[in-house]
């Protein structure tokens, strides 16, 4: 895939959370890396979603030097710089700030692993980061936040969780694709209503899912005896 070929991919990446109800006005972001040439695709920052083409998705290097295009890339871009320097498998990010999967965010509590409809996709509970202090706020913010998730995903292996919250931010979620972590994002955001719902249904408190239901759950569609797909 060309460079003009990843701005088109990423460009549709994010009108398709547009489209998801994920994200309004200029919230959010989807990027791309191209590890081959060590570049990132990126939604510039400020610029409505009906505003946007795909020559105007910016392109920077590791480092965050823009390469091409005249519009700045996202505010973002360093957090997502971090998780694709850490995080190999990772070829595609997208960060909204979508209602639910928001709340449990500024909620600051992971999401419980509640039905097999989460097991299926997500390998445990979403992890919700740690606080940022005082100085990695104000002293290089959203490398800082990088960081802070990557440091959670020390224990936690990124192929198989493949979704975290900011605390008081919102979800970031990643795939081998772009298109990939879009739909992650998506079946987060579901998961998280389906949680709260869940949790307000039962008096206020998580009903967990057995371990050994969400193992098995997990297992028959990633695991290596996996049997869930067509045999094709």
């Amino acid at each position: 895939m060309n460079l003009a070929e990843l701005k088109k991919q990423v460009y549709d990446c994010n009108l398709e959370l547009v489209r998801r109800g994920l994200v309004i006005y200029t919230w959010g972001n989807v990027s791309a890396i191209d590890r081959g040439n060590g570049l990132v695709v990126i939604k510039p920052k400020g610029i409505e979603y009906d505003l946007l083409t795909a020559d105007d998705m910016a392109v920077t290097d590791l480092d965050g030097n823009l390469v091409e295009g005249s519009l700045l890339p996202s505010v973002d871009l360093d957090i997502h710089l971090e998780l694709y320097k850490k995080f190999p498998n990772a070829g595609g990010i997208a960060h909204t700030h979508s209602t639910w999967a928001t709340a449990w965010a500024q909620a600051g509590v992971d999401i419980p692993v509640m039905g097999t409809t989460h097991a299926d996709h997500f390998y445990g509970p979403i992890p919700c980061v740690r606080q940022l202090s005082r100085e990695e706020v104000e002293h290089d913010y959203e490398r800082n936040l990088g960081r802070v998730i990557v440091e959670r995903f020390e224990a936690i292996d990124p192929a198989s969780m493949c979704a975290v919250l900011a605390p008081g931010h919102g979800p970031f979620t990643w795939g081998r694709s772009p298109e990939e972590a879009v739909e992650h994002s998506v079946i987060l955001e579901e998961l998280a209503r389906m949680a709260k719902l869940s949790a307000d249904i039962n008096g206020g408190k998580a009903p967990v899912l057995p371990e050994y239901m969400a193992e098995k759950h997990y297992m028959r569609k990633f695991g290596p005896e996996a049997y869930f797909y067509q045999n094709r």
